[in-house]
């Protein structure tokens, strides 16, 4: 299998210059940038799965592609047929570098570094089989809980096979991913498939696994849009894609009770995290709960607002929830909106003390006010 590392001049310079930058946005993305790549990182569970995933033998052979974290907006979006108006492509969803270029979303974007690659040229002239796999850090706005983080790891697969000699269906891509699955959870896992939708396959499935009798979905896959191959400049071919969440499958595999255990340095957890090693918890240190209220603007986005919250209380932040929602323009005004959120505060290494949290908290109440333009309530 080959190793393919794409170092670009332009995501360097995008570094640099983000580097330089002192305003929050900025400070987040270089933060979470140079967070350690947890699939490559010995003695991650994370690390072990790719090991394992790569020796499954449907995948064996493939290339394997290292692809720049700071990627061209129109290339993840446009050449992958996400519609104009695509939650994806907001803001509010996904972090942007600057007016052209974001944080990658998506591991699948390494379609586009692949199929420019001069080896790879040559092996569609040739009329070969091949297949090549990604896998790294992705970032994504999102809520905050046990489960949840903004940024987290993929696994992503691709075949590629001439058309007109190894036309491929659906269920060469179901017999692929059997494959997966068995390799991951044993011969006798219980899996089923699911309708899906993505953006750059058709038709597109989901993989969900019985997993202590509940299904949970571990992955998604698809046949490749030819409209997608063709903004490549690829003809003549069709492929089956698949990707997943590296966290997800640790999670079921250890029993994890909360995603930031992943990324602990405390020794007690670290050497717990074994995949298929049930996790038993070292303390369940208290938690402190503090709730927040206040009246902003109807503009007012939540992804950005727990984006402050991270910044400032760190991993000590264990969920936020909203309590409550609601409009009275007689009370607040015309275009007002008033939130009630609950933050849980706990350390999963030590106890907090409710001074520190108070420090904390006095923190994103004046960032609130200075961010968002809220009135407190």
């Amino acid at each position: 299998m080959a190793d393919i590392v794409i170092d670009t001049t332009e995501e360097k310079k995008l570094r640099e210059d983000l580097e330089k930058r002192a305003d929050s946005d900025a400070l987040r993305m270089w933060r979470f940038l140079a967070m350690p790549d947890l699939s490559r990182t010995p003695g991650s569970p994370l690390y072990e799965l790719v090991e394992q995933v790569r020796e499954i033998p449907v995948l064996r052979g493939f290339d394997n592609i290292v692809i720049p974290e700071i990627v061209p907006a129109d290339v993840s979006f446009d050449l992958f047929d996400f519609v104009p108006d695509h939650p994806a492509r907001s803001k509010s969803d996904t972090y942007y570098v600057d007016d052209k270029h974001i944080l990658r979303t998506h591991d699948t974007v390494m379609w586009y570094y692949y199929t420019r690659l001069p080896g790879v040229k040559a092996k569609i002239d040739r009329h070969e089989s091949f297949g090549v796999v990604c896998y790294g850090k992705v970032y994504r706005k999102d809520e905050l809980d046990r489960r949840h983080m903004n940024v987290f790891h993929q696994f992503g697969g691709w075949y590629l096979t001439p058309t007109t000699t190894h036309p491929l269906t659906l269920d060469d891509l179901k017999n692929a991913l059997s494959d997966i699955v068995k390799g991951l959870f044993g011969k006798n896992a219980k899996y089923r498939f699911l309708d899906d939708a993505f953006p750059y396959t058709d038709p597109s499935l989901q993989v969900e696994v019985d997993v202590d009798g509940s299904w949970v979905e571990i992955l998604g896959g698809g046949m490749t849009k030819q409209s997608v191959f063709k903004k490549f400049g690829v003809e003549g071919y069709n492929a089956w894609a698949f990707g997943f969440g590296l966290e997800r499958l640790a999670i079921i595999s250890m029993k994890l009770p909360d995603i930031r255990l992943l990324w602990s340095t405390d020794e007690r957890v670290k050497r717990q995290l074994k995949l298929g090693n049930p996790y038993k918890e070292v303390s369940k240190y208290p938690s402190i709960v503090r709730d927040i209220s206040f009246v902003v603007d109807a503009s007012f986005v939540p992804n950005d607002y727990f984006d402050v919250i991270r910044d400032l209380g760190g991993d000590l932040v264990e969920e936020v929830s909203l309590l409550d929602k609601y409009e009275n323009a007689e009370k607040f005004g015309a275009g007002k909106v008033s939130y009630t959120y609950r933050i849980v505060y706990r350390s999963n290494e030590r106890t907090l003390t409710n001074e520190e949290i108070n420090l904390i908290q006095e923190k994103i109440i004046e960032e609130t006010k200075k961010q968002f333009g809220a009135d407190m309530r």
